[in-house]
């Protein structure tokens, strides 16, 4: 275990919504490594090349130039980072694979489809699930793109509830192979993949099973038409039908019955590469926005002078810097627990898998989080660029539609709201997370006599820690107080459990963006710091208005009486700024930084 991973604390999946983390044991992008700085400017260059330069033949469903762009992207190694130097990949860790999914997503969402569906769900399953004779024949082919994968789960009646699948798997009677029905969905890379990854059912099994199935049409397999898309659109999409298709014994994925916890497990890893994928989109729809703005003049001023237009850029920015900061502060911590993991004697197959199982909660945070703020990222683009950005001439109406797919796949954000609350309900159930200890201080707290001691809030963020501190009570008074009164009926108040899940989401995000700018100040200087100083200001005023309108939804949905007054004083009193910060400077503090470099360069 290196020396670093020692002498940090690193907090298990979820604490950190009862623990404080302090600004040293987090890692941001200023952290990068110098082989992680070359690896991304060699990324960024083949997206500019390949990808951003040829931005139309993507929109005119060129399906032939997307695989022609993951082949070129397996010959210079992007579809191997993850991938064990024993099965020909280059074997870096889970913070690397971040950053390659990151720059390398951001040209079309097309090829950012096709690459994250073929490295995450396509491969990744056979790593962490795979036999040693399944890798070894399987995963060099599609570490190099001489073959690409797919991953057929999806059904016409299995779609969030994935487990539901009609697909059947039917052993012959020699025992040598399972014959395979069914219809799939929704199956990305699937105009030109050669392996599919199938859940099927046997018999009458609870659970699902895996199945590593190459893709012959002699065997069974038809494909249907392309689907016609809203965006994504040269992304291959079709429907892929099984008619006793034969899969050797030796094909099955793991043991059976374990398909449910291996489509849970690949989706854990596919929300945060998938929050990485939506990242470099809203720095380079930032980009075009400001670049825009400086250029476009309306009554003799360039419309980046007005008021209406600094808001949205510096909303735009803010948002993009807290996405990152929170996507990298939880790889590390991903990257972290595998090692220890690994110098604990685990296999690289269960340290990954239990290293990101561990933070399955904050994966459902940020894929909630970054595709939401990419989406309103590119609609605010449109409406800066006013009538230009509803034309196709210019990018940001392509980048409005691809966005919008990042909110349905891997989980539904709806799903994944209740996901995040759910999973961490579970974890402290299993004595992983007390939320019970510091639930039952918050309620003692309300009742008791609240302190009028004004504290020392001289240094830099000490208001703002505080302030989220007190967030994390809002959140264990109204999660706490709801799983009181509804116990194992809680998941049924769906609502509530959404409004739940968005004060947690919020405090996630809010105290990333502060804990990397205050670890940056203190190495950089607080006035090289002042634009990010400012962003994290924002964010998290945002984050206190919304935990505000999400805790009183969520407080007056189930308590009355009494009980709801001293719940909404208590959030009154957990909420409160002792000093509010001036929001319209802050915003144009941002937005005249981004305005002079014509950029966002905070990265």
């Amino acid at each position: 275990m290196s020396t670093e991973i020692a002498t940090k604390e690193i907090l298990r999946g979820g604490q950190f919504i009862v623990k404080e983390t302090d600004c040293e044991d987090v890692f941001t992008p200023e952290d990068f490594s110098e082989e992680q700085q070359m690896m991304r400017e060699s990324v960024k260059e083949f997206n500019d090349r390949e990808i951003v330069a040829h931005r139309n033949r993507f929109e005119s469903k060129d399906y032939g130039y997307t695989e022609e762009c993951m082949r070129k992207a397996g010959e210079l190694g992007f579809l191997s980072v993850a991938v064990p130097e024993e099965y020909e990949g280059l074997g870096m860790g889970f913070v690397s694979t971040m950053l390659v999914c990151e720059y390398i997503s951001s040209g079309s969402g097309s090829f950012s489809t096709a690459f994250g569906a073929h490295t995450g769900i396509g491969t990744m399953p056979i790593t962490l699930y795979g036999t040693e004779e399944q890798k070894k024949k399987y995963v060099p082919k599609l570490a190099s793109g001489e073959w690409f994968g797919a991953y057929c789960l999806t059904e016409p009646g299995a779609g969030s509830d994935a487990n539901s699948g009609k697909t059947t798997a039917t052993l012959s009677e020699d025992g040598t192979h399972y014959k395979i029905n069914g219809q799939k969905m929704w199956i990305s890379n699937a105009g030109f993949c050669k392996l599919f990854i199938v859940f099927a059912r046997i018999g009458d099994d609870k659970n699902i099973t895996g199945f590593i199935v190459e893709n012959d049409p002699e065997n069974g397999i038809t494909l249907g038409e392309e689907e016609h898309k809203l965006g994504i659109r040269a992304s291959s999409t079709r429907q892929v039908f099984f008619n006793d298709t034969k899969v050797p014994v030796e094909n099955m994925l793991s043991e059976r019955g374990n398909g449910f916890k291996i489509a849970m497990n690949a989706l854990n890893v596919g929300r945060i590469k998938l929050a990485a994928a939506c990242l470099d989109s809203q720095r380079r729809v930032t980009n075009y926005a400001i670049n825009y703005a400086n250029e476009r003049q309306q009554f003799k001023t360039p419309i980046v002078q007005f008021g209406a237009i600094k808001s949205k850029l510096a909303e735009m920015a803010t948002n993009c810097y807290a996405g990152v900061s929170a996507c990298y502060r939880a790889a590390k911590n991903i990257e972290d627990r595998i090692a220890i993991r690994i110098a604990d004697g685990n296999s690289h197959q269960e340290a990954e898998l239990k290293g990101v199982e561990e933070y399955a909660v904050e994966c459902s945070i940020l894929k909630v989080a970054v595709s939401e703020d990419i989406q309103n990222c590119s609609d605010e683009g449109i409406q800066i660029f006013g009538g230009m950005g509803f034309s196709e001439e210019t990018p940001m109406e392509s980048a409005w539609r691809d966005a919008r797919i990042a909110r349905i796949y891997e989980g539904t954000n709806e799903i994944n709201r209740m996901l995040a609350v759910g999973m961490l309900v579970k974890k402290a159930m299993k004595g992983h997370v007390d939320l019970l200890g510091p639930a039952t201080a918050v309620g003692e707290e309300l009742m008791g006599i609240p302190s009028f001691d004004t504290p020392d809030f001289s240094v830099l963020f000490a208001e703002e820690k505080d302030l989220i501190a007190r967030l994390k009570k809002v959140f264990l008074m109204v999660a706490g107080s709801a799983a009181q009164k509804f116990g194992a009926e809680l998941e049924q108040h769906q609502q509530l459990l959404t409004a739940a899940s968005d004060i947690l989401i919020e405090i996630y995000m809010a105290e990333s963006t502060i804990l990397r700018t205050e670890k940056n100040a203190k190495r950089f200087g607080e006035e090289a710091q002042a634009t990010q100083i400012a962003m994290a200001k924002l964010y998290l005023y945002n984050a206190v208005e919304l935990i505000n309108q999400k805790g009183r939804e969520g407080i007056i949905s189930f308590a009355a009486g009494d009980e709801q007054k001293m719940m909404l004083m208590g959030l009154k009193r957990f909420t409160k700024y002792a000093n509010y910060p001036n929001v319209v400077a802050l915003r144009t503090q941002i937005a005249d930084k981004i305005a002079a470099d014509n950029g966002y360069t905070f990265d």
